[in-house]
């Protein structure tokens, strides 16, 4: 059972029962793709992630994941939050011949990229600039709202109302995010990128992310503000990527 959070801004990532040390592996500190006077590095860290997909088959192993929500359906209406570059949205398309995809993302930078590329004049793509806290859609409007490697970014509040809107907005809302180690093994992963901050970006914002993923107690913690009645599907995590499938019975059902 999850406890009551009575102030879930005050929640550590490590959940309302992390441990002494989880709960001060922490940071206030921004990435470079969450601020706005860094452009260039942001633009690096951007292509970084997206070149790294394409190689290490990240991009391709996410749509994967995402398609298997929705095998039953024979044209999944497919939401992405927080694209960034538009990858798992151009495997999405590729993988899966009659799916329609909506890519968004809350950077106009990263919009107006993603729309002046391949997946701008896709006929089976949508690239619009949304908030994946406040989804611009009716009720159930997809069958399934993907938010992959972003939602860490985002403070417990408004990663709560994700759970919230993306389980309104969609059938079910799939959350694949850095995974929160457990705390030495941290400190070994913060400790191992220090030397490489000031010369890679990427490194940067890998040990940021880190510092604030949001291990399962979270998770759990999360999605019990948002409603208690999302229920949580949780697989992965630790060493490999945490995957959340969020879901909400709609009335009637």
């Amino acid at each position: 059972m999850v406890p009551d959070i009575l102030d879930i801004e005050t929640m550590p990532r490590g959940g309302p029962d992390a441990s002494w040390l989880d709960r001060r592996l922490k940071t206030d500190r921004l990435e470079y793709l969450d601020r706005d006077d860094v452009d260039d590095l942001k633009r690096s860290v951007v292509r970084a992630l997206d070149r790294g997909g394409r190689i290490f088959g990240t991009h391709k192993k996410f749509a994967r994941i995402a398609l298997n929500e929705v095998t039953d359906v024979p044209d999944p209406k497919v939401l992405e939050l927080g694209s960034g570059h538009g990858g798992l949205s151009r495997a999405l398309l590729k993988m899966h011949p009659t799916a329609h995809v909506t890519v968004t993302d809350i950077e106009p930078m990263s919009v107006a990229a993603i729309a002046a590329g391949d997946l701008g004049s896709h006929p089976r793509a949508v690239v619009r600039e949304m908030d994946a806290t406040r989804i611009d859609a009716p009720d159930g409007n997809y069958d399934l709202a993907v938010f992959a490697m972003s939602f860490h970014h985002l403070p417990p509040a408004l990663a709560a109302r994700v759970f919230a809107e993306g389980t309104r907005a969609a059938d079910k809302l799939l959350i694949i995010d850095v995974p929160r180690p457990p705390s030495l093994p941290h400190i070994l992963l913060v400790a191992s990128n220090l030397p490489l901050l000031p010369v890679t970006p990427v490194a940067h914002d890998t040990v940021i992310s880190s510092l604030r993923a949001y291990s399962r107690s979270a998770l759990r913690a999360l999605a019990r503000h948002a409603d208690p009645a999302i229920t949580l599907e949780l697989r992965g995590g630790v060493y490999r990527p945490a995957i959340v499938v969020a879901r909400r019975a709609r009335s009637g059902q």
